[in-house]
């Protein structure tokens, strides 16, 4: 997993370091973005690598007392993760979803996780190849397909998109997930210059989980400028993912 994130972070690295000596000033603010998003990365790959050396060494100090210490250590060093499962589970009960929204099949696993690592670096043509690849193996997946759908949005494959997020709207019923689908149908629709059709769209979003709130803002766009539209089709949720 760790090898095929570093592996794109380089690639993005070295694309980045060669675009930067020949870009305009528009194109290298593109490319600071990209920087500091790499930086981003990197820092919580340390702050990860960090915690599971403070959570090994704590094991290794209690390995020689028997079974009942390393038992109490591991509640210990649990504690906080139960804490965020419990309020993981207040927020599950607010906001219901099925097994499909949550589970990820083992075979379609490395596929989503590299995929997710291209998805964030922008590697768009290459992260489809594995969300593609993760929805062939595991149809029911809805966070396969989910991200299969952005990436497309994403690459302006709006056919495509649009297919996968109808059959998101039809398998899940995760609400923040489905106002996802119906924003993103309703910015298809607007780039199609269907505005009545996006407004709906948008509108049904809004009521599905009123606290997206990009559905608003481009309902307000549809509304007061619809001759320069500047939709949000909400990619920057997945970040939370």
């Amino acid at each position: 997993m760790f090898q095929h994130m570093f592996a794109a972070l380089n690639e993005k690295l070295s694309c980045i370091m060669e675009e930067y000596a020949r870009a305009d000033e528009e194109k290298r603010k593109q490319l600071d973005q990209q920087v500091g998003q790499l930086k981003h990365l990197s820092d919580s790959f340390i702050e990860q690598w960090l915690d599971f050396e403070d959570r090994f060494a704590h094991f290794q100090e209690h390995i020689g007392n028997g079974a009942e210490s390393l038992s109490s250590a591991g509640k210990q060093a649990g504690a906080g993760s139960e804490a965020g499962g419990l309020a993981s589970a207040a927020v599950s009960t607010a906001v219901p979803c099925n097994e499909a929204d949550l589970i990820i099949p083992e075979e379609a696993a490395s596929m989503i996780i590299k995929g997710q690592g291209y998805y964030k670096l922008f590697m768009f043509p290459q992260a489809s190849e594995q969300f593609n690849e993760a929805v062939m193996h595991s149809p029911e997946c809805n966070i396969a397909r989910l991200y299969l759908a952005m990436t497309h949005m994403h690459l302006q494959n709006w056919n495509e998109a649009e297919r996968h997020f109808q059959l998101l709207i039809s398998l899940s019923d995760f609400p923040k997930w489905l106002a996802m689908g119906y924003n993103a149908l309703g910015c298809i629709q607007a780039i199609h210059m269907n505005l009545a059709g996006a407004k709906q769209l948008f509108k049904k979003a809004h009521l599905v989980y009123p606290g997206f709130t990009d559905s608003l803002s481009n309902l307000k766009c549809c509304q007061e400028t619809p001759k320069q539209l500047s939709l949000y089709f909400g990619s920057t949720e997945l970040c939370c993912l």
